[in-house]
């Protein structure tokens, strides 16, 4: 419970009507969640607007509101504050209810298109293993120093979010490794962090859905290293065509990494196989249990950063060869047969082309690669002749099926993405609505040696058809399958 006055500090606001000596006892955005005492925040979503429920949140308990717009007419004795941006506002209050728990950890966020869960998974596994109690905010799952939080979003919500840190404050984490998506930078969820690094992995084709062009997905991550502090440290991959970019209006330390051009931080691949890669790391020659040049490339962020954080460099090199990443990133299984079986979470047209292009670097003969790949729904349809189309410059032969279709129509999806096969490589695609068909299908198409990709949903459990989430395990499905294979 904490005291209007001290929440509000920091907050720019129009207008306030009523006292700020009251006291709160919960910050909701949501009206399904208000409880008596707590202060709600009208928030225009992307789909519904707070504004339209803020009479509902009044008479189920809210005893103070924020909002960009009063309501046509009041009841009661509510406290009001007229803010510009509702979502700004969201960030501070929930900020300041938890008593500004980011300032007192040392808080790295990770952001880019592929390799954030990665990234910040190894930067979680190497910490604790350091010695460290730490906390992890990422796709798969958040973590308090070992204790498992089932994940929903890659990056909560403000007040999720705080919470989140607060309980790792009182675990006594000193470190926090978290995911930042493009969504939580555009909605303001992560305004009052006080962030210690950022990393920028890459940036590609990606949730152009929400952001409709490419230059505002980029300029979404880049407001990120804009705001960082003069005491920051800012990592970007200096591979990156866009790595730069990140850097060029930052007040943070300024730090760079790659595999090609001169870097801060740097890395040459030695070897590359399905058992690890060998990596020369600022001179020291390393063997790692990952696979793969964007691997590579994850490693290194890990490593760099965990040098600006002052860690001892043969302890990061020693602790990091032993570590496995996030899961759902390239797992892979051998069949009876021989048959390999890879399962990824790449679900965009780079992330399809790296996990591809590793296989076919590392694959020691003429093995067949056929990878079974699907787009999800109600999601940026743009890329889905894309993904298609790199599926099938990278495979011997593909399958088109269901990811999560949501509300639409999976076969119309899958048609969009036939957008993108070439003529002459129809013949060797086939299209499988039913997922769990389409991966069967694979591995009955393998002969011993050959390698099965199922791309896209990676470490999730369910597929999400029309609204409903239904069990599927894309791990689980290709066990069962490989079993039965002699």
């Amino acid at each position: 419970m904490r005291y209007l006055s001290d929440i509000i500090e920091g907050l720019a606001f129009t207008e306030l009507q009523g006292s700020a000596d009251i006291e709160i006892t919960a910050i909701v955005f949501d009206s399904r969640k208000v409880v008596p005492g707590c202060m709600f925040v009208a928030v225009k979503g992307t789909v519904v607007d707070g504004h339209d429920y803020i009479l509902q949140a009044i008479k189920d308990g809210a005893v103070a509101v924020i909002c960009e717009e009063l309501p046509a007419r009041v009841t009661g004795e509510v406290d009001f504050l007229m803010v510009a941006n509702s979502a700004v506002a969201l960030g501070i209050v929930s900020a300041n209810f938890y008593e500004n728990p980011s300032s007192k950890l040392k808080l790295v966020g990770i952001t880019g298109t592929n390799g954030k869960t990665t990234i910040a998974t190894l930067l979680y596994k190497l910490f604790r293993d350091l010695g460290y109690k730490c906390g992890l905010i990422s796709t798969v799952e958040n973590q308090v120093n070992g204790e498992v939080i089932p994940a929903t979003h890659t990056t909560p919500d403000p007040v999720e979010l705080n919470s989140l840190l607060n309980d790792m404050v009182e675990q006594g984490c000193d470190y926090c490794f978290m995911e930042v998506s493009s969504h939580a930078i555009a909605q303001h969820r992560i305004g009052a962090l006080k962030f210690t690094g950022a990393i920028f992995s890459n940036l590609t084709h990606d949730h152009l859905d929400y952001h409709k062009t490419f230059e505002k997905y980029l300029k979404a991550k880049k407001t990120f290293f804009d705001d960082l502090p003069s005491n920051a440290f800012a990592l970007t991959n200096i591979d990156d065509k866009n790595g730069n970019v990140m850097l060029q209006n930052t007040k943070a330390h300024k730090k760079t990494y790659g595999l090609k051009s001169m870097a801060d931080y740097k890395a040459r691949i030695l070897e590359n196989q399905f058992e690890g890669l060998l990596l020369q790391i600022d001179s020291e020659e390393v063997w790692f249990k990952m696979v793969g040049t964007f691997n590579a490339y994850n490693l290194l962020a890990v490593y760099a950063a965990a040098m600006l954080l002052e860690q001892d460099k043969t302890k990061i090199l020693t602790s990091l060869s032993k570590l496995t990443g996030a899961k759902g990133r390239f797992d892979y299984i051998v069949a009876p047969n021989k048959v390999i079986g890879i399962v990824d979470y790449a679900h965009s047209p780079d992330a399809i082309q790296n996990i591809l292009s590793t296989v076919h670097d590392i694959r020691k003969n003429n093995e067949k690669v056929i990878t079974v790949i699907g787009c999800g729904g109600d999601r940026d349809k743009t890329k889905r002749p894309i993904m298609a189309k790199a599926a099938c410059e990278w495979s011997d032969r593909v399958i088109l099926t269901s990811d999560n279709p949501r509300s639409e129509d999976p076969a119309q999806i899958i048609k969009d993405m036939e957008e993108g096969v070439d003529p002459a490589f129809k013949r060797y695609t086939l299209s499988i609505v039913d997922r769990r068909e389409a991966i069967k299908t694979a591995c009955m198409l393998a002969r011993p040696g050959d390698i099965v990709v199922v791309a896209g949903k990676g470490h999730e459990k369910y597929q999400e058809i029309h609204g409903v989430k239904n069990h599927f395990d894309d791990m689980e499905e290709l066990s069962a399958i490989f079993k039965e294979m002699n």
